[in-house]
């Protein structure tokens, strides 16, 4: 099976078809091909060689192409064939390169046949939202430093946050859900997954030492201001869904059982992460 994420370019020999956007400008094959060099590939092959390990979906609205609303492509074609005799070979669309060119993962595409040599790249449930499987990093160390307050990133680096976003993220992995963090250009929620069709965006907020009412009305306002963000910037009709994710049960649940209702939010807290109705 494909992984679902290519996490850089190194190691890799690629081939291109159609033109690539980045970040909204045309850019042409030699300089694709210095920048990806620059990040690690070894080579790449005007064509479909045993060698090529890494396809680049590019624009291809002015090739000849079978259905130029879908794009197929012959290469396509030929990455899927490979890919069923066992050779590893992933294909990344334009945002993808962007991303693997910033150092972030890029999506893997899964391919469909229409027909013995016409293939179409799907869209996939995240797009422009998930930007691959998340990992805890390290807990930030402000002790003696000077730093403007700043409330919505005030729990971010405490060792209560982190612990709550680890115990959350293992309650995932329980259901058989992947916990991926923000996409490169998505507002920076604490973690997100796909599940069905619907992409979940969650803020996470522990709940001791500071003001409990603060941090939940803190919590609340970020995580919808995330998910409309969302909503516009996406094109694709995604249905994005807010979470809100506390450290512990809140001194007064109804209350907020019944806000985070009307407000279309889901809520679950530590330390078994059910979801409240």
């Amino acid at each position: 099976m494909e992984p679902e994420w290519v996490t850089s370019f190194r190691g890799h020999v690629l081939a291109f078809t159609g033109k690539v956007l980045i970040d909204g400008d045309w850019t042409i094959r030699e300089d694709c091909v210095l920048m990806a060099r620059q990040r690690g590939a070894l080579d790449w092959k005007p064509d479909m060689s045993g060698k090529v390990t890494l396809l680049v979906y590019g624009d291809l609205a002015s090739a000849n192409v079978t259905d130029k609303t879908r794009g197929y492509s012959k290469k396509l074609a030929l990455a899927e064939r490979l890919r069923r005799e066992g050779k590893p070979i992933s294909v990344i669309d334009g945002p993808g390169f962007s991303d693997l060119c910033a150092g972030f993962p890029a999506r893997n595409r899964i391919l469909r046949p229409e027909s013995t040599d016409e293939y179409l790249v799907l869209p996939q449930v995240g797009e422009g939202i998930l930007g691959g499987p998340l990992s805890i990093g390290l807990i930030p160390d402000h002790t003696g430093q000077n730093f403007q307050i700043d409330l919505s990133a005030l729990d971010k680096g405490t060792a209560a946050h982190q612990a709550t976003l680890a115990a959350f993220i293992a309650s995932l992995s329980r259901r058989g859900l992947v916990a991926e963090r923000p996409g490169r250009l998505a507002p920076q929620f604490d973690v997100g997954w796909a599940h069905e069709e619907r992409a979940f965006v969650a803020e996470v907020k522990s709940l001791g030492g500071t003001d409990e009412v603060q941090q939940i009305r803190l919590g609340l306002g970020q995580v919808l201001d995330y998910a409309q963000q969302l909503r516009r910037a996406t094109k694709t009709g995604q249905i994005v869904q807010p979470v809100l994710v506390l450290e512990r049960e809140p001194s007064d649940p109804r209350r907020w059982i019944d806000a985070t209702k009307s407000a279309g939010v889901l809520l679950t807290w530590g330390p078994d992460f059910s979801w409240v109705h």
